[in-house]
């Protein structure tokens, strides 16, 4: 999830220096046209966590301020409220009409690179407790879990370091139109696939972790006689709709980022290739600021129904993969 390590290929250059670069060439206009259609998606990507959080203060509310605290509901703020301001500074940072000094344009480098590394840790704290759960909450599978994620997130955070300390943030001005530009040595788009291909690997076995205890737990209810379909039913829709799918789209969206990534596609100027950036920005902006505290929502609004219903099937409990918070119309979970 930092996916901004890389600049877009045709603003970068291949020399360090902390000076305004102006240009007329006409040879960069694609690159002008580029930055203008990534901006147009950049901004879409805002909207979209603006426009999901409008949709979901209602059951934050009632779900996450009226309930006692817990690492969840930090995380959740964090992550939610953390998203709009990041939407900001990554619009500022590319929109072309805006102009930026050089040092403006290295705050906001470091500013939207780190906050996609602690926003990666984060999501990735969301994923073990989830899988935690879903496991009984093993302490095997929590110990397995903590030491993957810390080997795949020291080993990012290192690769990550190392490639910003090979970029410098700059002001364009192309044909009168002011754009934040990268200068960088080495190679950091190999440091860059690293450690995409390290957050691949995290959540591919996320997925099939989340998969494999989704299809054991299916298997059990089956064997537990057809009394219990309708509980089979709901309890694998909330499964595949809140955890399954959850890591499925974390996977895909790593997917799409190596493929991003590969030297064919970045160094092409097709409009296919600036659709497919334009994708990738929003689908990772989404993945950053939506998904978790959509799953976080609808983990406790599951639950929530289900210790209201007084009628609720007492074997729905071992498929109820919910973090220890208090809910107001109940005691302890």
């Amino acid at each position: 999830m930092t996916r901004s390590l890389i600049p877009p290929t045709s603003l970068a250059r291949t020399h360090l220096s902390n000076m305004t670069f102006v240009s007329n060439d006409p040879i960069l206009w694609p690159a002008i046209d580029f930055q203008l259609l990534l901006s147009y998606w950049i901004v879409a990507a805002g909207v979209v966590v603006v426009y999901d959080w409008v949709l979901t203060v209602g059951q934050e509310i009632e779900l996450i301020w009226r309930q006692h605290w817990s690492l969840m509901t930090v995380l959740y703020l964090v992550i939610r409220y953390i998203g709009i301001p990041f939407s900001v500074a990554n619009a500022l940072a590319i929109m072309p009409l805006v102009s930026l000094t050089d040092a403006v344009s290295d705050i906001l480098k470091y500013v939207i690179n780190w906050t996609n590394m602690v926003m990666a840790a984060m999501l990735g704290v969301i994923m073990i407790a989830r899988l935690h759960a879903m496991y009984q909450r093993s302490r095997t599978m929590l110990l397995f879990l903590v030491i993957i994620f810390l080997a795949v997130n020291i080993a990012c955070a290192v690769l990550g370091v190392i490639a910003l300390k090979h970029m410098v943030a700059e002001e364009l001005i192309l044909t009168g139109i002011h754009m934040c530009g990268y200068d960088y040595e080495g190679d950091v788009q190999l440091l860059t696939s690293m450690v995409w291909m390290l957050n691949t690997v995290w959540e591919v076995l996320a997925l099939c972790l989340s998969v494999w205890i989704a299809a054991k737990h299916f298997r059990d209810l089956r064997r537990l006689g057809p009394s219990t379909g309708s509980t089979i039913g709901d309890c694998f829709k909330v499964l595949m709709k809140s955890h399954v799918l959850y890591f499925l789209s974390f996977a895909g969206v790593s997917c799409f980022q190596l493929i991003y990534l590969s030297p064919g596609v970045s160094n092409s100027d097709s409009i296919g290739f600036m659709i497919l950036n334009g994708i990738i920005t929003v689908f990772t902006v989404v993945q950053m600021f939506v998904l978790g505290p959509r799953l976080i929502l609808s983990v406790r609004e599951y639950h929530a129904n289900l210790v209201a219903g007084s009628d609720a099937d007492t074997s729905m409990n071992s498929i109820v993969f919910q973090e220890h918070v208090q809910i107001s119309t109940s005691g302890t979970v």
